[in-house]
């Protein structure tokens, strides 16, 4: 969820990379449960929220660096 919220809410000057940070932990910490790692769908889904908060962070940055010099 946190990834999917940086990715949208990625303009708000800082919040995306704020959430794309929080998605990167949450998902590091639930692969390193011992349930979710004999379950494949569950380590995907950890997976693919931890990308969705590097695409979030990234975007972040870009709009932060193209919005800046703006103001």
């Amino acid at each position: 969820m946190f990834g999917a919220l940086s990715i949208v809410l990625f303009w708000m000057f800082g919040f995306g990379i704020v959430l794309g940070g929080a998605a990167l932990v949450t998902g590091a910490l639930s692969l390193r449960r011992p349930d979710v790692t004999g379950n494949e769908s569950t380590s995907l889904e950890a997976l693919l929220g931890m990308l969705a908060g590097v695409f979030g962070i990234v975007a972040g940055l870009i709009f932060l660096v193209c919005a800046l010099p703006h103001f």
